[in-house]
């Protein structure tokens, strides 16, 4: 029984290395963080808000357009991350869970700028039904196109342009590299819908270069 306890993972049982797994899966940094940020250890969380700071503050500004107000929301997020800090699932990624609360303060900024009755035009069209194979055809010339240094400044330009909601996919998946799922995660939406929104935006930003004679 000395010697238990120390065993190479090679050494295990198969019914033991399905109890070991999943308790190594879970001790990715900002899991560990968390845990003792969620103990009080400000620290800890202060290591989180460096990981973390600058894809908040991305979010932020994409959806704000203001570097004043974003860095306002970015310090926000924290302060309110900080006191939900214990409700952090470690079994699941980090980066979604902050960047939902970065979210959901970011848009209750902008429908303070937005009167009540127009607030509807945050987002773009409600309806989700593109054909997600669609996607399959669009994906390498967008991806290509974003990292066009000749097509850069108009780029963002019409991503400015773009609806919340498809300047939001733009963010976390060209520049966060969320995957579709995290995404989802993030927005509290529907995996298709994500895909969906990020296709339009694709074809949105391809019309705009397009009309700039920027893009054949």
């Amino acid at each position: 029984m000395v010697g238990a306890t120390t065993l190479p993972v090679y050494a295990l049982s198969l019914p033991a290395l399905a109890e070991v797994l999943p308790k190594v899966k879970e001790l990715n940094p900002d899991a560990l963080l968390a845990r003792a940020a969620a103990r009080g250890d400000r620290k800890a969380f202060a290591s989180l808000v460096d990981l973390h700071r600058r894809s908040v503050y991305g979010l932020a500004f994409r959806l704000l357009r203001e570097p004043e107000e974003a860095r306002d929301a970015a310090q926000e997020t924290f302060v309110r991350a900080w006191g939900a800090i214990g409700t952090y699932d470690a079994a699941q990624p980090f980066a979604p869970w902050i960047l939902r609360i970065a979210r959901n303060h970011a848009l209750d900024q902008l429908r303070r700028r937005v009167p009540a009755g127009r607030q509807v035009a945050l987002d773009a069209e409600p309806e989700d039904g593109a054909p997600v194979t669609e996607l399959a055809g669009d994906g390498p010339g967008a991806d290509a196109l974003l990292e066009s240094a000749q097509t850069r400044a108009a780029l963002e330009a019409a991503v400015a342009a773009l609806p919340v909601n498809y300047r939001e996919v733009i963010q976390l998946f060209h520049v966060e590299q969320l995957s579709y799922k995290e995404i989802a995660e993030t927005l509290d939406v529907p995996m298709g819908t994500v895909m969906t929104w990020l296709f339009r935006a694709r074809g949105k930003l391809r019309a705009a270069l397009v009309e700039q004679g920027l893009e054949g």
